[in-house]
């Protein structure tokens, strides 16, 4: 069971890495002309090292990613934009301030992703630990990062301006 067990895990958390991939690189690109558009790029390229980690390890276990899985992913992010955000043809601040929550989300997954490899770890020559160590300090990085972005939306599109 445990061999099963891992292998759908890291197959469903490589589909919500998939959408993480493709939502960042969303937001990055909605907002390359802001002050901070360089930490969003970066933000978006090491999610998708993350993912090109994940898949490695994968590799690494020989467990076969699901790209059926990994298809579902990226649909998934596509059909999330259908939301509706106050504005019939454009996006709006709300829409930055829910896509900040869903990537949130999905880098605190990731984060118990890894810390959940840990004790694998343990039981097999295939994973290191420093290495989930390494990725667990990247996650909390990008956390931080978001939760920053995240302040600034919130304040833009929910408070009044001052004047």
């Amino acid at each position: 069971m445990h061999d099963k067990a891992l292998r759908i895990y890291l197959n469903d958390h490589l589909a919500g890495a998939t959408a993480g991939v493709e939502l960042s690189r969303r937001v990055a690109r909605a907002h390359r002309s802001s002050a901070r558009a360089s930490e969003m790029r970066r933000l978006a390229e090491d999610i998708d090292q993350d993912r090109q980690s994940l898949i490695e390890l994968m590799h690494s276990l020989e467990i076969a990613p699901h790209r059926y899985r990994m298809y579902g992913g990226w649909i998934a992010e596509k059909v999330a934009r259908l939301k509706p955000n106050g504005r019939v043809y454009r996006r709006s601040g709300l829409s930055t301030l829910v896509e900040l929550e869903a990537l949130r989300l999905g880098i605190e997954g990731k984060y118990q992703l890894w810390q959940a490899l840990v004790p694998v770890a343990a039981e097999l020559d295939q994973l290191e630990t420093s290495l989930l160590q390494g990725l667990m300090d990247r996650a909390t990085a990008q956390m931080t990062a978001v939760d920053s972005f995240h302040h600034a939306a919130a304040a833009a599109v929910l408070t009044h301006p001052r004047g």
